[in-house]
């Protein structure tokens, strides 16, 4: 993680998640497991990281995450990715990622299409992005997008 605002983001969720006394889990599609190794470098993480699932298979999502069989790259695949991995980890708050790495389209969405769900409490929140470059690229840009939108829900609910 040579990403040095990556690591300033992640370090955030800790002490926000420290502080409020929360669990985080993570349900990754394109990223297979990225997100997962990033949170868990964090400060005393398994205080507050349960950990995650790598959905990367569409019946991964639907069987073990309990999302609706159907389209994939959509904002209600991510929401439910969030809702499921919380639920199965009994997470008080949740990120999920689902979309196109590329290079080429899928489900008709051009490479770069990314959908990242923050999930806290019973309330799940959905981004739409649009992200430039090759696949490793794209991968990168979903990772910090992920962290910091799940950084800005912990905050907004912790009023820091």
């Amino acid at each position: 993680m040579a990403d040095e605002h990556l690591s300033e983001v992640v370090e955030e969720i800790a002490a926000v998640a420290a502080e409020r006394s929360l669990t985080v889990a993570c349900a990754e599609s394109l990223t297979a497991g990225a997100i997962a190794s990033a949170l868990a470098r964090g400060e005393d993480a398994a205080s507050w990281f349960a950990g995650g699932v790598v959905s990367y298979r569409s019946e991964v999502k639907f069987q073990v995450l309990g999302v609706t069989p159907g389209p994939v790259v959509t904002a209600s695949c991510a929401e439910e990715m969030a809702t499921g991995v919380s639920t199965l980890l009994g997470a008080d708050a949740a990120v999920a990622v689902t979309g196109v790495g590329g290079p080429g389209q899928e489900e008709g969405h051009p490479a770069g299409t990314v959908f990242v769900a923050t999930r806290l409490g019973d309330r799940t929140e959905v981004a739409r992005h649009r992200f430039d470059g090759d696949p490793p690229d794209v991968l990168d840009q979903t990772v910090r997008a992920a962290s910091t939108q799940l950084l800005a829900r912990l905050r907004s609910a912790s009023g820091r």
